[in-house]
C-alpha cells in the first residue's frame, strides 16, 4: 500500500485553514530526553506555535532527543529558559490562557475544557509534577480522565492526548 501525505487527501481539507495551532507548550524540568524528543515529534504533527523547554529539561542537540524526534527538533520552533515563571507572565500579557496539565483536585476534565486560544499548556517533572510557583501562575488546571488503576500517563503520552484534543477543539472553532 502506498503512503500518501495526509494533506494530499480529502481528509486534510478541514485543516487547510490552520497554518499553526495557536498553542505553546512549556515542559518544565522534564528529565527524560526521550520524552522531550517525543514532544518535539507530537508538536510538529499537531502544528503548534512553539515548544518551551524550562529548567533542567534537555534541549537539542542531544542524541536521545533526535532518536525520538526524528528530525522534528529542526522544524518545531523552540526555546530553552532556565526560569520559566517570567515566560508564563509574558505569555499571559500576550493573551495566552495558561493551563497546567495535572491531576489537581479542582482540575477540569480535558474533554469539558473550553480553552481560550491562544493557550500555553504546561507539563511538569515526570514524578514531582509542576512546581508550585508555576502552578500558581496558571489560569486553568486540566485533567486527563483516568479510568484504570494508575492515576497518570507518561508525560509525552499525556502531551499527545492534550495537543490533539486542542487541535480538535480549534478545528471546531474554525468551522
Amino acid at each position: 500500500m502506498e503512503r500518501v501525505p495526509f494533506q494530499a487527501t480529502s481528509a486534510g481539507a478541514p485543516y487547510r485553514d490552520i497554518a499553526r495551532l495557536p498553542v505553546a507548550v512549556l515542559l518544565d524540568n522534564v528529565r527524560s530526553l526521550y520524552n522531550v524528543g517525543a514532544f518535539f515529534r507530537t508538536a510538529d504533527a499537531a502544528g503548534i506555535e512553539k515548544l518551551y523547554l524550562g529548567g533542567i529539561t534537555g534541549h537539542p542537540p542531544q542524541r536521545a532527543i533526535g532518536k525520538t524526534a526524528l528530525g522534528a527538533e529542526e522544524s518545531v520552533p523552540w526555546e530553552h529558559v532556565w526560569e520559566p515563571a517570567p515566560l508564563l507572565d509574558e505569555l499571559r500579557a500576550r493573551g495566552y490562557e495558561i493551563a497546567a496539565v495535572e491531576t489537581a483536585l479542582h482540575a477540569v476534565d480535558l474533554f469539558d475544557w473550553a480553552p481560550r486560544f491562544p493557550v500555553c499548556v504546561l507539563f511538569g517533572h515526570e514524578v514531582a509534577g509542576i512546581r508550585p510557583e508555576l502552578s500558581a501562575r496558571c489560569d486553568t488546571r486540566v485533567r486527563i480522565p483516568m479510568l484504570g488503576v494508575k492515576h497518570s500517563l507518561n508525560v509525552a503520552t499525556a502531551g499527545g492526548v492534550v495537543l490533539y484534543e486542542l487541535l480538535r477543539k480549534y478545528r471546531g472553532l474554525m468551522r
